[in-house]
């Protein structure tokens, strides 16, 4: 099994590839801040669920009747036994003396 990298390490080895970046002739850009990434910044946000409403969807009845259906399937399994479960059994002073196996 491989070891996992410590921070340190990740960080050390995110550090050079930048310096390898830098020394290579690449460079970085400087944003500055506040800038926004939106075209209009000072418009109010746009509403993503602006356009069709509910109304217009498609009923697909056999759809939900085939995930109700899934949702329930404990109906079918009530004529299944529960499965025993250990039990331990205490002495006097309240120490473990053995397991047995009860159906409840």
């Amino acid at each position: 099994m491989k070891p996992t990298k410590t921070r340190r390490e990740l960080h050390a080895e995110l550090q050079a590839q930048i310096d390898s970046f830098l020394q290579e002739g690449g460079s970085v850009n400087e944003v500055p801040r506040g800038l926004s990434g939106r075209p209009y910044a000072q418009a109010p946000l746009m509403s993503i669920f602006e356009g069709q409403s509910q109304e217009d969807r498609t009923p697909i009845p056999e759809v939900v009747a085939a995930i109700e259906a899934r949702r329930k399937p404990q109906a079918s399994l009530k004529h299944f036994k529960p499965r025993p479960k250990k039990k331990v059994i205490l002495d006097d002073f309240g120490q473990p003396l053995r397991w047995e196996w009860v159906e409840e």
